[in-house]
């Protein structure tokens, strides 16, 4: 089940790349303050079981796919300041319970098919049109004018004062309103416009970084379509990845990045992008070029035609076949490489703080590229480097890393090892929809809970219709699980872990864990010695093949 007992684990789920159904068990997390699941692809109804949660504060279920009626149930959430709702396919009425919640202060409901009348009263008075815009609610009736009385007719004397009146009405009415617009227009003129031109900074846009090229900000507006949300390749922590084409036909990704994400200049960014350059290896995404202005921060990519690891597991069409054993086996040891890379051959050396299948992409031999490195911050000479706030994906990050904001190399080990973990079971390493079946969102956990239960062959991706080795998939779990031990001391180096890979060193390696493992643990050993699971507990990694395996069975 989930380990929630305050708000931190779910209060920053956005982006997450989640996926299924959110399920009832959810309203068993009482002390659940902050419920934020925006932006991913959750499907599906809400649950009634969410009116259990009453310390809830902030609701944040939009851009997603969910459907069905908005539960009555939310009226039970009295301490709710938060709810956002909008672009999904929620129908039927808004339930009058909600406005009963007085502590609501946000709402929006828009761009859902909803029905019926607009609440006017509780909560809801104080509600613009704009929280319900795009739907197809009953509009909100405009205020009738105040009733005109009847004037007694005056005295011809007084029609000059009643002109003079009326004209100084007319003339504060007229100055009323012109004195927002005027301030309007200058506002507007002193914000930042998102317009897309060439700016002074790129007067020169064929200058180049080393070898890198200085795109115009027109040329990468044209190769996308304007960024075009047609164009999307996908988004992330770092902002929006859009297909595009150059003008010579040249396919490639442009990386927006977030505003927030570009702070400090542009000497430190054309630092970082240099710096990002000088990483040349086979099993790391190659950078092309870049974009620069006071306002835009965009890097360009080569286009990689297979997507990424997690996309091709999770999310491809029926058409595409599903990634075989072999191709999972490649994928493992050149993401290790490419990540080994990083660490031990940059100076300085470059911590990724984000591994994950959706990170390593895959070219068109289903190459494994390792991508969106050096978007954090560069490690210096330093061991370790201490951020203000933590990067990475929820079930990725370490916990040291969650818990302290210190990142080093065995980071980004946990990381890799929640990755073959992906690869192995195809599954998402956090995923709700877990909890319907009892078991733990966490796909680490989850693994472990199923080696103890002997379950091997119910944790490998069903997908791969049994065409795989038991020994090869034993080893990859190996290294799994040595990658993702709770101590980064005994976590190995990702040099280590691309010899293990290679058939050197793994046993020995193992071996020392188990012992270790025995002392850890609080039952017998002695009663996991059945085929598939012994290797888990016992002394099997004899059979483990030196050299590294290839072809499924």
């Amino acid at each position: 089940m989930l380990p929630i007992k305050n708000s931190s684990l779910l209060s920053d789920l956005g982006n997450a790349d989640l996926s299924g159904q959110l399920v009832m068990q959810l309203g068993q997390l009482p002390n659940l303050q902050y419920l934020e699941l925006y932006s991913n692809n959750i499907t599906g109804t809400i649950p009634e079981q969410l009116g259990n949660l009453t310390e809830l504060v902030s609701l944040d279920l939009y851009l997603n796919n969910l459907s069905g009626p908005i539960p009555k149930s939310l009226g039970r959430l009295q301490k709710l300041r938060f709810l956002r709702l909008n672009n999904n396919s929620l129908s039927g009425e808004i339930p009058r319970s909600l406005t009963a919640v007085l502590s609501l202060q946000v709402l929006d409901l828009s761009n859902n098919p909803l029905t019926g009348d607009i609440p006017v009263n509780g909560s809801f008075s104080l509600f613009t049109p704009i929280s319900f815009a795009n739907t197809n609610l009953t509009p909100l009736p405009a205020s009738p004018p105040p009733p005109i009385s009847p004037t007694p007719p005056s005295p011809a004397g007084s029609n000059r004062i009643t002109g003079a009146i009326a004209g100084g009405v007319a003339a504060g009415a007229a100055l009323l309103f012109a004195v927002p617009a005027i301030a309007l227009a200058l506002w507007r003129r002193k914000k930042p416009q998102d317009h897309f031109f060439d700016v002074p900074a790129e007067e020169d846009p064929e200058v180049h970084l080393g070898q890198l090229k200085r795109f115009s900000l027109r040329e990468l507006q044209v190769a996308s379509d304007n960024f075009s949300n047609r164009n999307i390749l996908g988004r992330g922590g770092f902002g929006k990845v859009y297909k595009g084409r150059l003008a010579d036909s040249t396919l490639v990704a442009i990386k927006r990045l977030k505003e927030e994400r570009t702070q400090g200049g542009e000497l430190q960014f054309q630092t970082e992008v240099e710096m990002i350059s000088m990483a040349v290896h086979r099993n790391l995404l190659r950078l092309r070029g870049f974009c620069m202005t006071p306002t835009e921060r965009l890097l360009v990519y080569p286009y990689m035609a297979n997507g990424s690891v997690a996309s091709c597991l999770r999310d491809r069409p029926e058409s595409q076949p599903a990634l075989d054993w072999p191709k999972r086996q490649g994928i493992a040891l050149g993401s290790a490489r490419g990540l080994a890379y990083l660490h031990d051959h940059c100076d300085p050396k470059i911590i990724h703080r984000d591994v994950k299948a959706a990170n390593i992409l895959l070219d068109e031999d289903f190459e494994a590229v390792v991508g969106d490195f050096g978007l954090a911050k560069l490690m210096d000479y330093k061991d370790t480097h201490v951020t203000t706030a933590v990067r990475g994906t929820i079930g990725h990050i370490a916990p040291e890393y969650l818990s302290t904001g210190k990142s080093s190399e065995k980071t980004d080990v946990f990381g890799y090892g929640v990755m073959l973990l992906e690869l192995i079971t195809g599954q998402r390493a956090f995923d709700l929809a877990r909890l319907a079946n009892d078991d733990d969102v966490m796909l680490l956990d989850w693994v472990k809970g199923l080696l103890k239960e002997k379950k091997l062959e119910a944790l490998v991706d069903v997908d791969l219709q049994g065409n795989y080795i038991d020994e090869e998939v034993e080893k990859l779990i190996q290294v799994a699980l040595l990658c993702t031990q709770s101590s980064p001391m005994e976590r190995p180096k990702m040099s280590e872990v691309v010899r293990m890979l290679e058939g050197d060193g793994l046993a020995e390696r193992w071996e020392e864990w188990q012992k270790e493992e025995m002392f850890r643990q609080d039952f017998n050993y002695q009663n996991y010695n059945q085929p598939n699971t012994a290797w888990l507990i016992g002394d099997s990694t004899s059979h483990i093949e030196n050299d590294y395996p290839s072809g499924p069975r």
